[in-house]
Parts: C-alpha cells; structure tokens; sequence
C-alpha cells in the first residue's frame, strides 16, 4: 500500500532541484577574460567554472531523477489505492442490490379476518 513519507521525500526533492538549478543560474559561465592574465590563467579560469557547472549539471539530473522514480511510486500506490477502492465499491453494490432482491422475494402474508 501507500508508503508513508512519499510526499515528503518528493517536496525534499522538489526543494533540492530548485536549489540546484538557483546555484546552476547564479554561476558565470560567461567567464570574461581579464586581460592582465595570461591566456593560459583565463583558460584554466574558464576551465574550473566549466567544471563546477558540469557537477551542479550532475546533481541536478541526479535530483530529477529520483523525484521522476518518486513520483513513479506514488503513482503507482494511487493507481492500487484507486484499484482497492472500485473492488470495494463493486462489492457494496452488489450487496445493495443482493438487500434488494431478498425484500422484494419476500411477500408478506396477510391475514384474513372471519
């Protein structure tokens, strides 16, 4: 059935994304060259932020992907939830219309008067 703790573990995920992707948008990858250094410094520079970026890249796949099998899960338990609850309607109707047919069978006997 349900797993507790679903819905907070994909609003953990939820948050994490956000936070990587506002990490993601506040590095500059434009990396302007300063021109005292040396080209080799800029590339280096230009390098590093590159590098950082490909990892914040990483971690926010990483986090799309367990909240995408996180909500493949819940999923999953409302589709069950939602397969329970049409057996058990299917049950009480028939029991409804099982009350329906033993009252209508049954005619009461009227007694006669002399």
């Amino acid at each position: 059935m349900a797993q507790v703790g679903v819905g907070q573990t994909i609003y953990d995920l939820r948050k994490k994304i956000q936070n990587l992707s506002n990490e993601l948008s506040l590095m500059d990858l434009s990396s302007p060259s300063i021109p005292q250094l040396i080209n080799s410094a800029n590339l280096l520079r230009s390098n590093e932020t590159l590098t950082a970026a490909n990892f914040k890249k990483s971690e926010l796949i990483s986090a799309y992907q367990q909240y995408s099998k996180e909500l493949e899960t819940m999923l999953e338990n409302i589709l069950e939830i939602q397969n329970d609850l049409q057996e058990i309607l299917k049950a009480q109707i028939s029991l409804i219309s099982e009350k329906k047919t033993t009252k209508k069978g049954r005619l009461p006997r009227k007694k006669i008067i002399k």
